[in-house]
C-alpha cells in the first residue's frame, strides 16, 4: 500500500514565493486537488467539472510527465503562512492542433476560497521567471475561454500581451459550446527581461 506522502513527481524544483510555496505533486494533494476540480465555481469556464479519477490521472499522468521530460511543469501550491494546499500554478506542454502549439503555457487552478487575494499572479510570475531563467524557455502564452474575464485579469497583470487576431476554437471543447473561442495571450523572454529591469 501506498502511503499518503508518495512523491508523484520526484525531482520536481521547490519554488518560493513571499507567501507561497511551488512544490512537487503529492499523493496526499490528490483528494483535495480533486475537490478544487468538482467545484463547479472554479470549473465555470471549462466544459464540465471532474470526477475523481480524472483529477487523479491529470496530475498522475498529465503533469508527471511534464516534469519527467522537462524538469519543471505544474505545481502544486501551498500558502506559507498556514501550509495549506491551494491548487495548482505552473508551466503545462500543450500539444493539441493549434497555430501556435506546440508550446508551454503558464496556467493555474486554486480553490474558489483563495481567490482575490494574488495568489495566482504571485505564482505564474514566479513560474515564468523559472521558465525563461532555468527551463530554457523563449516564449510562454497563456489561454482561456473569452469569457473568463478573471482569468484575463491575470494575464495583463504579469504583463503578458494580446493579438485578438489569434482567438481561436479550442480543439478539445465541443463546437458551439459557450467557452469555445478562446483568448490567446503571450510573454516573450525579451519583454519579461524588459519589465524585469
Amino acid at each position: 500500500m501506498e502511503k499518503p506522502d508518495t512523491e508523484l513527481t520526484p525531482g520536481a524544483p521547490e519554488l518560493l514565493t513571499s507567501r507561497l510555496r511551488l512544490r512537487g505533486w503529492r499523493r496526499r494533494d490528490l483528494e483535495p486537488f480533486a475537490a478544487i476540480n468538482a467545484d463547479p465555481v472554479v470549473m465555470e469556464h471549462f466544459v464540465d467539472v471532474q470526477t475523481a479519477d480524472e483529477s487523479n490521472r491529470f496530475v498522475t499522468q498529465r503533469i508527471a510527465a511534464d516534469f519527467a521530460a522537462r524538469g519543471f511543469g505544474t505545481w502544486a501550491v501551498d500558502r506559507l503562512d498556514t501550509g495549506e494546499f491551494v491548487g495548482m500554478v505552473g508551466l503545462l506542454s500543450q500539444t493539441y492542433p493549434a497555430p501556435f502549439t506546440p508550446c508551454v503555457e503558464v496556467g493555474w487552478r486554486l480553490a474558489a476560497a483563495q481567490w482575490g487575494q494574488g495568489f495566482a499572479t504571485e505564482a505564474a510570475q514566479r513560474s515564468i521567471t523559472f521558465g525563461f531563467e532555468a527551463g530554457g524557455l523563449t516564449d510562454i502564452v497563456s489561454t482561456t475561454a473569452v469569457v473568463n474575464a478573471r482569468s484575463q485579469a491575470v494575464m495583463v497583470r504579469l504583463g503578458m500581451t494580446r493579438d485578438p487576431t489569434e482567438d481561436f476554437d479550442h480543439p478539445k471543447v465541443p463546437t458551439g459550446h459557450r467557452v469555445e473561442r478562446h483568448v490567446l495571450y503571450r510573454m516573450s523572454r525579451r519583454r519579461w527581461r524588459e519589465l524585469a529591469s
